[in-house]
């Protein structure tokens, strides 16, 4: 009797004691969160993570990928249970992931909206919901060698006339990628162009589409003389065009570019010593008026930890990491505070991203803008090279996207 009494305590002890070291191992197991950043950019977070798990008790791991591929990878991964928490995507992805279920809409106050500039915001608002936090901003700016210019040009008319200048040296003056619409579109919208007019309500009218209007015939006719008098080489259309210039500018054969904030770094480690501003101005005295792209961090409605995900966006995104973030990728943020800061306005680079973003037009966060791109980019090579002529080639883009839209709204 006394034996089966021990035998009994010692059991239950066993017991008990599996039962406490199962909760220890609980309680000092901590919580993960996946984040998949962009490439090469994870460094930018690196501190504000560490802070985050110090004060948390959460374990995160970074998985870094090209943030335009994001979405496409979380399709597959979301339903698997291998995906992310946290993303990053662009802007325009934003509607087409709301409408495939792809991301949780967050629950943010005024308050906290109201830090960062209102484009950036609202470039991640779809439908008067928000589903992300800026991120960084993206514009594209003019950037000149120094050695060959001593100040930048002021309008584009200017820029065309050096241009043509350094034809007869054997050089080039500006080199842009104006047969893609994302570069073509601050001169066809600086005159008058648009891609989708705006219904009472404030919502996008997609049977107005402006790349064919007058505007867009008159940018793009503008556009079309650096092609055919020679003031751009024939290398720099097509899809390995941007990879011409940036050799171009590189090697000092051309003076003048216009393109983004990520060509900053390889032009400074190409010792290319060169200055920054905004966009000339357009024969009519407007401003360029650039695409504005924004980066926007979101959360997985594949995520079983949807509250604390948006709980690490936001502690990441607090401003004393934002500056952090910004000293280490280059990364232009959308916090007011910091775009006002003296750290920050010393930085000509930044500071000309974040003027030519005051002129710039956010990408369309909404699906049909997808249809955008394929016909108005081939619509602007066969302008550049000269096979039809603007106002036909411009007036069959528009009844491709037309036709497009029908097929992406069909499919909602």
């Amino acid at each position: 009797m006394k034996l089966n009494k021990l035998t009994t305590t010692v059991v239950l002890s066993l017991a008990i004691t599996g039962i406490a070291g199962k909760t220890a191992l609980a309680a000092t197991t901590p919580t993960k969160l996946l984040v998949w950043e962009d490439i090469k950019k994870s460094a930018g977070i690196q501190d504000a993570v560490q802070a985050f798990e110090k004060q948390y008790s959460v374990k995160v791991d970074i998985l870094e990928m090209p943030f335009s591929q994001q979405i496409e990878k979380l399709r597959l991964d979301g339903p698997a249970g291998i995906g992310p928490d946290v993303l990053v995507i662009p802007n325009d992805q934003v509607g087409g992931a709301v409408i495939q279920g792809l991301i949780a809409p967050l629950k943010l106050d005024a308050s906290y909206i109201n830090q960062y500039t209102k484009p950036a915001v609202d470039a991640l608002n779809y439908k008067n919901t928000q589903y992300g936090i800026p991120k960084a901003v993206e514009s594209i700016v003019m950037m000149y060698n120094k050695k060959m210019l001593k100040t930048a040009p002021k309008s584009l008319d200017e820029l065309y006339t050096y241009s043509q200048e350094q034809r007869k040296k054997g050089q080039y003056g500006l080199l842009a990628k104006f047969d893609e619409v994302y570069y073509a579109f601050g001169v066809m919208s600086g005159m008058g162009g648009y891609i989708f007019g705006r219904n009472s309500d404030g919502s996008f009218n997609f049977d107005d589409i402006g790349l064919n209007n007058a505007g867009s015939i008159e940018g793009a006719s503008y556009i079309q003389k650096f092609y055919k008098n020679g003031v751009f080489p024939s290398g720099i259309i097509g899809s390995t065009g941007l990879n011409a210039i940036d050799s171009m500018f590189t090697e000092q054969k051309a003076a003048v570019v216009f393109n983004g904030p990520w060509a900053f770094e390889p032009y400074k480690n190409a010792g290319i010593d060169y200055g920054v501003a905004p966009l000339p101005l357009l024969p009519n005295g407007k401003h360029m008026q650039s695409l504005l792209g924004v980066k926007g961090y979101v959360v997985s409605s594949y995520s079983k930890q949807k509250e604390l995900a948006l709980k690490f966006i936001k502690f990441i995104n607090q401003g004393q990491y934002e500056k952090i973030r910004f000293e280490k990728t280059g990364e232009i943020p959308a916090i007011k505070s910091i775009l006002t800061d003296p750290d920050f306005t010393k930085n000509a680079q930044a500071s000309a991203v974040a003027e030519q973003a005051k002129y710039a037009t956010a990408m369309p966060n909404v699906p049909e803008m997808n249809t955008i791109w394929t016909p108005v980019n081939s619509a602007l090579q066969l302008i550049a090279t000269g096979k039809e002529k603007v106002k036909p080639a411009l007036n069959t883009a528009v009844d491709n996207i037309k036709m497009q839209i029908q097929v992406t709204q069909s499919e909602q």
